[in-house]
């Protein structure tokens, strides 16, 4: 990986643990989704109009395809990400989807895209795989997450955060590979990938939200503040991802954006009070050694 990529993926590594933990603050569902995404939509307007002035850019109906597909995917991902942290706790939700989706991710760009990894960025990747299962709690958190009995009143709580977070792992590791193939061989720029896939979420929530429109009023009386976070951050964040895609492997970009991880349960320790603080801050040296080694890779 270059130092130009990995600088690119570890700034948005920053921006996205910052929005994921406000996204945790709101705790919302499709209301508050829908809400972002209008922000998001809103936003994009002027950008993409100076864009479109300046490039002049010309998207063939496969580019569109694209677009609408990466949209679908991350509409899902949008959804299951709120429901997992409306049911479970952030340093639960957040580790198991950005440990789940690099892993799928990786695996699949070894078949689909046919990469070729060298074996030290292969170690590098395994070893910061690795160091999120042991960050989230590793082989005693993940069982006890899916298997220990309910306390009382508590019934299939834990479980369905951990499906949830599960869930969420599949649907990044989904759009990664799609959106690799969108940047890099279909050429569409980051930027006009990105607004192309917030408008088509807009548009699959548009039906729901009219139906709720109460609660999106709701959302926007109480979290707000909340949403423009999510509404700035997350485009800059994944437009960053997109563009150091667009010239590096999946199976470099995949693991090392999971630096969040680390920056998450910063957070989780010191605004949201979590437990286990010190043990989860060591696992991130194995992060930073993983990521050392796919730079070297």
């Amino acid at each position: 990986m270059t130092p130009a990529a990995l600088a690119l993926v570890l700034f948005a590594a920053v921006l996205h643990a910052t929005w994921n933990y406000w996204a945790k603050r709101a705790g919302g569902g499709l209301p508050f989704v829908y809400l972002t995404g209008l922000m998001i939509n809103l936003g994009y307007i002027p950008v993409i109009a100076a864009y479109w002035l300046w490039k002049h850019p010309v998207l063939p109906p496969l580019a569109l395809l694209a677009i609408a597909g990466s949209g679908v995917l991350k509409t899902g991902y949008s959804l299951f990400l709120q429901r997992g942290y409306r049911t479970g706790d952030f340093s639960l939700i957040y580790p198991l989807a950005r440990g789940t989706g690099p892993l799928l991710s990786a695996l699949g760009a070894l078949v689909v895209f046919h990469e070729r990894p060298t074996a030290l960025a292969l170690a590098g990747g395994l070893l910061i795989v690795v160091s999120i299962f042991w960050l989230a709690g590793g082989y005693q958190w993940l069982r006890a997450a899916l298997l220990r009995p309910a306390e009382p009143g508590e019934r299939g709580v834990v479980s369905r955060a951990a499906t949830y977070g599960l869930i969420t792992g599949v649907f990044i590791a989904g759009y990664t590979l799609w959106d690799k193939r969108g940047v890099a061989q279909l050429m569409i720029a980051p930027v006009l990938f990105d607004a192309g896939t917030a408008f088509t979420q807009l548009l699959l929530l548009a039906p729901f939200a009219w139906k709720r429109r109460d609660e999106v009023r709701r959302e926007w009386r109480e979290h707000r503040f909340n949403a423009f976070v999510m509404a700035t951050l997350s485009p800059v964040s994944y437009i960053l991802v997109l563009t150091a895609m667009s010239f590096t492997p999946v199976s470099y970009i995949a693991p090392a954006r999971e630096v969040s991880i680390l920056i998450g349960m910063v957070f989780g320790a010191r605004f949201l009070k979590e437990a286990e603080a010190r043990r989860r801050l060591w696992a991130g040296t194995g992060m930073v050694a993983g990521l050392v080694m796919l730079a070297a890779g």
